[in-house]
């Protein structure tokens, strides 16, 4: 039984019909003037109305929610087989592949594709489709002046911000940067802190591809160069975990914390080798460690930062920054919290050698070290207010210097594709490019970055893209102009002959003072005291605490010989004074006497004037 309903509606009620199709104006009502309404109205005069050609507008915002993309893959191990074949078994895949082979299908088939794949490898053969035509020219920079924009800012994620302590850009291309993060002021630490580091997608800000859970905060954090992979870090409690991103966010394995470092690990380099598994680290209990991530329960070895060469962990240097060349695979230094770079040699017979060379002129912590990429044996350090250039050849001082800034700085690098640019950062958050050929005295580009202190950089191997970490968890991404990242004609030999130039100059500083030095000594000599000098120079150099003691006596002994010499000064002055007023009362004296021989007494009532009178 079917239930139909039936709804009905007046005609009238459907309204007028519409019709929509192109006819011409038609007229449908004409209401005609009425004389009557003309007393209802008032003429208005003058009459003022305004008009706008422009169409009226309106303006609408709307805020969209903002896209969140996730980054998510799928490693394909093996398949497309049937279910009675296992792959894992040999003898049945060979089976089931001579089976197909001896298929007509098969054998047709693979006649057709090869036809067609035949045709497209002598294509190959005829033209090179990767062949570059302009290979030989030179592409000439434009005169334009040095800049850098920002591509992207990575934020801390987390409520209670933290410092980018650390950089590591990803070997293989710029595509991520791994980024540390920790809270370096241990009293200020709360604990509800977060331990996570995280490894950003350079084209996603908004949420890290990946997130690193360590036991302690990461202080520092390297990529392998050999493997992808692979990262290494340092934690604020000494230990050194590595990871793989395809096992997960947890570390594979911790050192063990007995035989770690005692304070915060501020630096790992991985070293060149043929497994590309070893590395070393560098902390400020004074103690460089190596590392092998295959066994990491315990360095494979351990060098002590003491420059008496006594090995003595009470005198050790605090390790605050590393150098490693790979093209010098023995040697290595490090940059101390005292001030001074320590040159090692990792292969000499014993560890009091394996310290050759300390290297003074900063007035605190040495930040960053790094040797120039092209020429190694000039290297780069900041610390306190100025950042220096150095020679190997030369201990005494720096063969170039910037001027000491209003700022602290806090970090440096060389730039990978300029031998004459590096870049420095400073506690006002200022990012500045120096271009040695271009200008010495101020920096090239001075660019204000955040309003807080920046703490880390890093430059990718490409030169164009830079990065910047702030106090508070803030990793900014720049972009380099052309003229910063593109090599002139020339430079190579520009910076060689510069570099030359001042080393030579040194050297003739350094042995003109060496020879003030002696003149001043031989004159000591020959005023006094010269045997006593000559047993010393006799018995060889003396302890830093002979030093000290001998300096503190000759400052005293200064001290009381000015002491004397004032109060021998101050006697003579008072024995002068004294005789003075002796010699003053006497000739008091001889005039009241005068007057008594020559003039008359004075009578009561009368002046001097008077009585002479």
């Amino acid at each position: 039984m079917e239930i139909v309903y039936v709804y009905t509606k007046k005609r009238l009620e459907f309204g007028r019909q519409c019709n929509f199709s192109d006819r011409p104006a038609e007229l449908h009502v004409d209401l005609a003037p009425d004389d009557k309404l003309v007393h209802d109205f008032i003429e208005k005069d003058p009459c003022d109305s305004g008009i706008q050609c422009a169409q009226e507008m309106s303006e609408h915002e709307v805020n969209t929610e903002r896209f969140e993309s996730e980054s998510r893959g799928v490693n394909h191990v093996e398949g497309g087989w049937p279910k009675d074949v296992n792959p894992q078994e040999v003898e049945q895949t060979i089976r089931y592949r001579k089976k197909v082979e001896k298929d007509e299908m098969y054998v047709n088939t693979i006649l057709q594709l090869g036809s067609v794949m035949e045709h497209c490898i002598r294509q190959n053969t005829a033209i090179d489709i990767y062949e570059e035509y302009f290979n030989d020219t030179t592409q000439e920079s434009a005169e334009e002046p040095s800049s850098a924009k920002t591509i992207n800012v990575f934020r801390d994620p987390n409520e209670i911000k933290r410092t980018a302590t650390h950089l590591s850009w990803y070997p293989d291309g710029a595509k991520k940067l791994a980024v540390a993060y920790s809270n370096l002021e241990f009293q200020r630490s709360s604990p509800d802190t977060s331990l996570d580091s995280y490894i950003w997608d350079i084209e996603n800000p908004n949420k890290p591809e990946m997130t690193l859970k360590p036991v302690s905060p990461l202080v520092c954090l390297e990529y392998n160069p050999k493997d992808s992979h692979i990262l290494m870090g340092g934690c604020y409690n000494g230990q050194i975990a590595y990871w793989d991103t395809r096992k997960g966010s947890q570390p594979v394995e911790l050192s063990l914390v007995e035989h770690s470092h005692r304070d915060p690990v501020y630096k790992v380099i991985w070293l060149q080798s043929k497994t590309g598994t070893e590395c070393f680290s560098a902390s400020t209990d004074g103690q460089v460690l190596w590392w092998d991530t295959r066994k990491l329960g315990e360095p494979t070895e351990k060098l002590i930062l003491d420059p008496t060469k006594k090995m003595n962990i009470d005198n050790a240097l605090g390790a605050i920054s590393l150098e490693y060349e790979p093209t010098m695979p023995t040697k290595f230094m490090v940059g101390t919290e005292q001030g001074s770079v320590v040159n090692c040699n990792r292969k000499a017979k014993t560890p009091a050698d394996k310290i050759v060379a300390l290297y003074t002129g900063h007035h605190g912590p040495i930040y960053a070290l790094q040797r120039n990429p092209f020429f190694p044996k000039n290297f780069l350090t900041v610390g306190d207010w100025t950042a220096r250039i150095w020679s190997e050849d030369i201990r005494e001082s720096s063969i170039m210097w910037t001027k000491y800034h209003k700022s602290y700085l806090t970090d440096g690098c060389w730039s990978p594709v300029r031998p004459a640019v590096f870049f420095t950062t400073k506690m006002d958050g200022t990012l500045d490019v120096w271009d040695y050929l271009f200008k010495q005295k101020d920096p090239t580009l001075s660019l204000q970055v955040c309003d807080e202190a920046l703490h880390s950089v890093r430059v990718q191997d490409n030169g164009r893209w830079l990065a910047c970490g702030s106090h508070s968890g803030t990793t900014t991404l720049l972009e380099l102009s052309d003229g910063l990242c593109v090599m002139p004609r020339n430079e190579k030999v520009l910076v060689t002959a510069m570099f030359e130039r001042e080393t030579k100059r040194e050297k003739i500083l350094e042995s003109r003072h060496r020879e003030m030095r002696l003149k001043e000594r031989s004159k000591s000599e020959q005023g006094g005291g010269g045997d006593e000098h000559g047993d010393r120079e006799g018995d060889g150099d003396e302890d830093e605490e002979d030093l000290v003691a001998r300096a503190e006596k000759e400052f005293y002994d200064a001290i009381e010989a000015e002491r004397k010499d004032r109060a021998a000064k101050e006697a003579k002055r008072n024995e002068a004074l004294k005789k003075e007023s002796e010699l003053q009362g006497e000739v008091i004296m001889e005039e009241e006497g005068e007057e008594k021989v020559n003039g008359h007494p004075e009578k009561d009532g009368e002046t001097p004037d008077n009585a002479t009178e």
